[in-house]
């Protein structure tokens, strides 16, 4: 008997030929030109070269601004990742529920993902302006004249913004939590439920592991725009202040490249940062992978 297959062994490669040229272009070239920049050390206007061998490298590990930046990304991530996907479980599980406009909640969900970090960035700026804002006029309200000001105060500017950047991406965990929660049989819940477990153990025994999958994936997800999509709601919002205590890791790497001019420095940046979150994400497989249960 004949097997299948596809009768044209080219037109395979023709079709995803121009998803391959694009990652080519604009992902793998770009990455290799930014590795080898980042052992030279290039004149402001880029006319002038210098090999420096490991310099760059060697500067990132003794630059307090540099470990600086890589504390505030990875208390950003933490709370972005951490507080972003129990956040979204939980209106994901309220969304789930038999209520009356069901459909308009779930659709309504998915808007903060649908707006551009720029939009994202202002909403949230407005928010919270000194001034003008309707948040520091509620808090002065309640507490008798108090001025909250987030663009003096760095510690409470990152959380706004990694609030901000948690809202952002609110959507796509809820419509992947919601889609993995519409998975899980009812008749095991049920029959929990017989059984006597509370509707937390049903929750936490049955639910949860079932969704330990999508869960990972978001994991992933949410690692990975933590640390390399939030540039646009950074620079709305905060520009890296006040006093860098904003300032993450790819904004850093902006600046040092396209405001200072110190494109092999950034090189370094940028080629420490892809490697570093590439460690982070096998990290995760390696030990979280594990505990994925995968339904047969």
């Amino acid at each position: 008997m004949r097997r299948g297959g596809f009768p044209n062994r080219v037109l395979p490669y023709i079709l995803v030929s121009p998803s391959t040229i694009i990652i080519i272009i604009f992902l793998i070239i770009p990455f290799f030109q930014s590795l080898y920049m980042s052992f030279f050390r290039v004149s402001s206007f880029g006319t002038t070269s210098h090999f420096v061998k490991l310099d760059n490298y060697l500067k990132l590990l003794t630059s307090g601004d540099y470990l600086n930046s890589l504390v505030v990304s990875m208390i950003f991530a933490a709370i972005v990742v951490g507080f972003g996907l129990a956040i979204s479980l939980g209106i994901a599980v309220l969304a789930n529920q038999k209520v009356r406009g069901l459909g308009f909640y779930q659709i309504a969900l998915i808007w903060p993902y649908a707006l551009s970090p720029a939009v994202a960035g202002v909403i949230w700026a407005l928010l919270f302006a000194p001034s003008t804002g309707i948040i520091p006029y509620i808090v002065s309200v309640i507490t008798g004249g108090y001025t909250l000001n987030w663009m003096t105060n760095g510690s409470f500017a990152l959380i706004i913004m990694a609030i901000a950047a948690t809202w952002k991406m609110s959507g796509y965990n809820i419509v992947f939590f919601l889609a993995g929660l519409q998975n899980v049989p009812e008749t095991l819940l049920e029959a929990a439920a017989i059984d006597g477990a509370s509707p937390f153990k049903r929750f936490w025994k049955i639910t949860f592991p079932m969704l330990s999958p999508i869960t990972f994936f978001l994991l992933i997800m949410n690692t990975l725009y933590a640390f390399f999509q939030v540039f646009g709601l950074v620079d709305i919002m905060t520009h890296g202040g006040p006093g860098n205590a904003t300032e993450v890791l790819v904004y850093k790497l902006y600046r040092d490249s396209f405001i200072f001019h110190n494109t092999g420095y950034a090189s370094a940046q940028s080629v420490v940062l892809f490697f570093g979150v590439a460690i982070l994400v096998m990290f995760q497989f390696k030990i979280i992978g594990r505990r994925v249960f995968y339904a047969r």
